[in-house]
């Protein structure tokens, strides 16, 4: 039977699961691959001895010793960052080995040199535990919706900003607390910011975007916004409107530019990704041929990344025993076909949006309010009007036709400086179905 040895670095709770797949998981995988895979050796800084029935396994602190074996054919990244870890992944490479990792950081900001490197030594990237953990969304993209053009990419790709969301609507936490909760049961870092500010969704929609398009990855052309700012009346207001507000991962194709944005989103409670809640993930694809796919489960978490991570490595030594390297290209498009694309700027976006003023109680307020929307073209859909949220102060809240974003800014600025708002305009934008 032919073998296909694999180095590990990095033995963390993404590598400990991934070795723990791979052992358990042993008999079942020589059935569906084909060949005894097995990890040769394991390189770890903060190691002194591996498990149990790990024992069998070479244990180091130094990754050349599996960089530089000329024995080990697949090398997993799994220690994060972006600087050894892109060192170590280019060096993997030059010596003609097969790479997986789960580094979105990395890929999403240093993803042209990997693959171009990849290209030319004709040795495969694999990165399904990059995005959505369990998921198989770059396998989706990859493979099944191949024939698509797609149209659109919708997710919830952070079970960290989907867990305090979701606690924040069901029992009225404040962010402050939901956040605290989630730190409490690991569900949260001891600095979230990477999670509640974006940041880990729009290294995903870098990756994903560059799969369905075809077109180079550049974090820089992502607008993020995160969830720490909202507050529990807006979500309250969502609620009595009929919307969830998530986080959401957004692009879609206009063809001769794409969109590229992160933010806080309103979501109408019919929609495939509104009851999608906890730490769970979800995305939805909208290709030209299938329409609405929806994939949906663990975001995150040691078995169900380790999952993943283990997918990459079998297909991978698929290729290796039949001698069909990159007989699926690791970005899906043929490197020549991955080409810059415009991604459409954030004050050229339309949609319709949610926005609560704080006015002081006086009359012709909301003539004043509505007067400033119109002169810059936004026409209003709907409004709410209740008692006062504090003293003199009373919270209106309207919905928009779709508008622009720049003209949505021009407007909120003039009705900001007026003297009868009380607080800076609340403005979160709501999802419009593809179909609409």
């Amino acid at each position: 039977m032919q073998e296909v040895k694999v180095g590990l670095i990095g033995f963390g709770t993404v590598g400990r699961g991934t070795a723990q797949v791979l052992y358990e998981q042993a008999d079942r995988l020589k059935r569906r691959g084909g060949g005894n895979v097995y990890i040769k050796t394991i390189a770890d800084i903060a190691m002194d001895s591996l498990p149990p029935h790990l024992q069998g396994i070479t244990l180091t602190a130094d990754a050349n010793d599996i960089l530089d074996d000329p024995e080990i054919d697949i090398v997993v990244e799994l220690i994060g960052g972006t600087t050894l870890a892109r060192t170590f992944i280019l060096k993997a490479i030059e010596n003609g080995k097969h790479v997986v990792t789960a580094n979105k950081a990395l890929l999403s900001q240093h993803g042209s040199e990997i693959f171009s490197a990849a290209a030319g030594k004709n040795v495969e990237i694999g990165f399904e535990a990059s995005v959505g953990g369990g998921i198989p969304i770059i396998k989706s993209l990859k493979e099944g919706l191949v024939a698509n053009r797609i149209e659109s990419i919708t997710g919830i790709l952070n079970g960290t900003a989907n867990y305090i969301l979701s606690k924040m609507s069901d029992q009225g936490l404040s962010f402050h607390t939901a956040l605290q909760e989630a730190q409490e049961k690991g569900y949260a870092e001891a600095d979230p910011t990477y999670d509640i500010e974006g940041m880990d969704t729009a290294h995903k929609l870098v990756i994903l975007m560059a799969m369905a398009y075809g077109m180079k990855m550049d974090l820089q052309d992502v607008t993020c916004e995160g969830i720490s700012r909202l507050q529990p009346i807006d979500i309250d207001y969502a609620r009595e409107m009929g919307y969830r507000l998530k986080l959401l991962a957004i692009s879609r194709n206009h063809g001769d530019h794409v969109e590229a944005r992160v933010h806080p989103t309103m979501v109408h409670k019919g929609h495939m990704l509104a009851s999608i809640n906890g730490t769970y993930n979800g995305v939805c694809f909208r290709g030209d041929m299938v329409e609405d796919i929806l994939l949906y489960g663990h975001g995150a978490g040691m078995m169900a990344t380790g999952s993943a991570v283990v997918a990459d490595i079998i297909d991978i030594s698929r290729n290796i025993m039949v001698g069909c390297i990159n007989r699926v290209q690791s970005l899906s498009y043929l490197p020549e076909h991955v080409q810059e694309r415009k991604v459409t700027p954030m004050a050229e976006l339309r949609c319709p949006y949610y926005i609560r003023f704080s006015s002081l109680d006086k009359t012709k307020v909301l003539s004043r309010i509505a007067g400033a929307l119109g002169n810059n073209g936004i026409s209003i859909e709907s409004v709410i009007q209740k008692s006062r949220e504090a003293e003199n102060a009373v919270p209106i809240v309207m919905t928009t036709y779709e508008a622009s974003e720049e003209a949505v800014n021009k407007a909120l600025a003039e009705i900001d400086s007026l003297d009868i708002t009380t607080d800076r305009a609340v403005k979160i934008r709501i999802l419009v179905e593809d179909h609409e």
